[in-house]
């Protein structure tokens, strides 16, 4: 094989892995986090993209140049977190808007306690309101 069909071949797997980078379900991505590449100020993204930033995965939801203070985790009309489906009780992260806030039924762990939202959109501290602590008998 000569070195300039190998460099096609890259180039095709590297295209390949650009188009799942858009179209790969959460779970597919969270199985093979090596696939994404991290996230960089001004690079120009494309809705569903998926980057790595700060040991997460992260969904663009609007095509947007990424700007130094617009990270995955800052921005959530731009970006957000793809969590792990197989976490029962992932621990609560304060949500910063609509775009990353609790539907009503979701679960989560904060402060040594398992909780579950009462409202869709829900941005509350569990304990402070519209959250039910899971007892033994709930969970």
């Amino acid at each position: 094989m000569r070195r300039t069909d190998i460099l096609e071949q890259a180039k095709a797997i590297r295209a390949a892995i650009q188009l799942l980078g858009r179209t790969a379900a959460d779970d597919v991505a969270l199985s093979c986090p090596a696939l994404f590449d991290g996230w960089a100020a001004d690079t120009a993204y494309v809705t569903n993209d998926i980057r790595k930033h700060g040991g997460q995965l992260y969904r663009c939801l609007q095509d947007h140049t990424a700007q130094e203070s617009w990270t995955p985790e800052a921005s959530p009309s731009l970006w957000v977190r793809i969590a792990d489906p197989a976490e029962e009780w992932p621990a609560w992260v304060q949500p910063v808007g609509s775009t990353d806030a609790y539907p009503k039924g979701a679960r989560v762990s904060h402060n040594g306690r398992r909780w579950t939202s009462d409202v869709d959109g829900n941005v509350w501290e569990p304990g402070a309101a519209q959250w039910t602590e899971a007892t033994e008998g709930t969970a």
